[in-house]
């Protein structure tokens, strides 16, 4: 590789780490070409940029960038390297997680992520946990919307409650109208009673 590959691949980097917030280093190494084929064609599927590079020029890049300082990642850049960017935090966790069930790679180097680094394949399962940015705002979601959702509930409940007790009052009326029709009726009859009567003279 010439200086000048070396350094369109320093900058091709550069460009993947530019505003990144989830940053993984793996180890492809142990992988057939069918499998590693195969990762990356999962990789794609779930919006993650995966790019096999040397370490040195990883390394030369992350110095270069501004704003994070990567220095921590650095000791696990030895043997076959591969940087994955996503969106989605846990998601190349959970991508490297589901290959580890039938091989021992891929493996995890380091990780940096939430403003944290995480050295060591031992962080995996940590990284996997990790609620993404979408799950988290979910979440909130639910939590905002359950309280409403009891008020709701209460307001429907009343609602028909009320409901009932209306229909229950409208026969009580209308038996209580029907007790009143005969008083009505009797008053002609005492009326007429009162005019056949004998006149005092």
């Amino acid at each position: 590789m010439t200086k000048e590959d070396k350094v369109l691949v320093i900058q091709e980097i550069k460009g993947m780490l530019q505003d990144a917030k989830v940053v993984y280093v793996a180890n492809l190494e142990g992988m057939t070409a069918a499998s590693t084929s195969d990762f990356r064609r999962q990789a794609f599927k779930q919006n993650i940029t995966l790019k096999v590079v040397k370490n040195t020029l990883l390394q030369k890049a992350m110095e270069q960038m501004e704003g994070v300082d990567y220095s921590e990642m650095f000791q696990t850049f030895k043997g076959n390297t591969a940087l994955m960017i996503s969106e989605t935090a846990n998601a190349p966790a959970k991508l490297i997680q589901t290959f580890r069930k039938k091989a021992e790679f891929p493996a995890l180097k380091s990780a940096y992520l939430q403003e944290t680094f995480y050295v060591g394949d031992e962080n995996l399962g940590t990284l996997v946990n990790i609620k993404s940015r979408e799950e988290m705002i979910g979440e909130i979601i639910g939590l905002l919307q359950s309280p409403i959702q009891r008020v709701v509930s209460a307001l429907q409940n009343k609602s028909e409650s009320g409901e009932a007790k209306a229909e229950e009052a409208v026969p009580v009326a209308e038996e209580a109208k029907a007790e009143e029709t005969p008083a009505e009726e009797a008053a002609p009859e005492a009326s007429a009673e009162a005019t056949d009567a004998p006149s005092a003279e």
